[in-house]
């Protein structure tokens, strides 16, 4: 079934960042859709019904269930449970109600418990921001993001497919999965790995010393890795709250490979430690680069520019007249991975591959690619 035959009518209950990108998707790919809007304070959508993504306001989502096709549930996870308790009990017919939550079985459960579950089917759309709000919404950072989809026993058929043929309008790419798999995939790929590098941040800063040498030298591979430790401490509270036994089981392998590794240094068997780096360096060089994210979604090179005033200005005027779009350009101050005096970031890889000769043309030594 299509999506716009099954869906016509839509009602979020929140609309910041990721629901407020849903609903531009939805406005963009589907004009004559009824979109709703609900947020416990009205002021910050007014500029979603200025937009004319939204076509009305409501004080009260729960007065609004009977009337849309599709709920989207898109509060942080504690917040959508509270919310899918007071939809339940006015949730009849053909309405669907999805989230938007990077966890998924807390919420799943809280379906089957309140008697939804053929009414309810999880979503996560694998994409982000750097800032929040509706007023950051752009459904740009949907394009060729993972959207996954949790269905349980109960959920039709019907609505699995229209959701699916859903997510493909607004150009994310479905994935059907089972909803415990997914909070362990999730834990392994993302959860954890955003403690890690919070804890690494953390010991780097007590094994500092009081000038802060490390802090002052620390770019290149070690910023790359550790980029995630600044994510939203409140979000990853919620997170860690919501999946906890997931993240315990995959930290445990994690310290468990720890451990591996000290016993190797302690018995100076230095050769498993290449065969560390070359089984871990085959299994990530066969992961698809798909960064769903403006955020993510990143390329760059390196060049050597010589030290003189005006440099990075001319290497950006060359990109520019030839209308390049750079997302980002700076110095390069630690370059232990032999990378050039200057990086410059892109949005798209075609626009680092167009920029190559320009420069290469110009003078200038492209060190590596990334």
């Amino acid at each position: 079934m299509r999506y716009d035959e099954r869906f016509k009518t839509y009602l979020f209950v929140g609309m910041g960042l990721i629901g407020g990108s849903i609903a531009c998707a939805i406005r963009r790919m589907q004009p004559d859709a009824v979109i709703i809007g609900y947020a416990r304070n009205k002021d910050k959508l007014k500029k979603a019904v200025d937009d004319k993504v939204v076509d009305r306001l409501c004080d009260d989502f729960v007065s609004e269930a009977g009337t849309a096709d599709l709920i989207f549930l898109c509060a942080p996870t504690s917040a959508n449970m509270r919310n899918l308790e007071l939809l339940a009990p006015h949730v009849s017919g053909n309405t669907l109600i999805s989230d938007v939550g990077s966890v998924k079985g807390d919420i799943q459960q809280c379906a089957k418990e309140l008697g939804i579950e053929e009414h309810f089917l999880g979503g996560h759309p694998m994409t982000g921001k750097e800032k929040s709000g509706y007023e950051s919404a752009d459904p740009a950072i949907l394009e060729n993001a993972y959207y996954i989809i949790t269905a349980s026993e109960k959920s039709k058929k019907e609505d699995v497919e229209a959701f699916t043929d859903l997510v493909k309008g607004i150009r994310s790419i479905p994935l059907v999965a089972d909803p415990a798999y997914h909070d362990h995939a999730v834990a392994a790929i993302s959860h954890v790995p955003h403690l890690i590098a919070a804890t690494l941040v953390n010991t780097v800063k007590k094994a500092d010393n009081e000038e802060g040498f490390m802090k002052t030298i620390a770019a290149g591979g070690f910023k790359d890795i550790t980029r995630i430790a600044s994510s939203d401490p409140d979000m990853w509270e919620s997170i860690c709250r919501s999946n906890t036994e997931e993240i315990r089981s995959i930290l445990a392998m994690y310290m468990e490979g720890l451990k591996a590794v000290d016993s190797i240094l302690e018995k100076g068997e230095f050769k498993e430690i290449n065969s560390l780096f070359s089984e871990s360096g085959e299994y990530r060089n066969g992961m698809a680069d798909r960064r769903g994210t403006r955020m993510f979604r990143e390329y760059k090179l390196y060049i050597d520019i010589p030290d003189e005033a005006g440099q990075i200005a001319k290497v950006a005027g060359i990109l520019a007249a030839e209308k390049v779009n750079i997302k980002n350009i700076g110095i390069t101050h630690n370059r232990e991975m032999a990378e050039g005096a200057l990086y410059i970031a892109f949005d798209r890889e075609d626009d680092m591959i167009r920029s190559i000769p320009l420069l290469t043309e110009s003078g200038y030594k492209i060190i590596r690619l990334n």
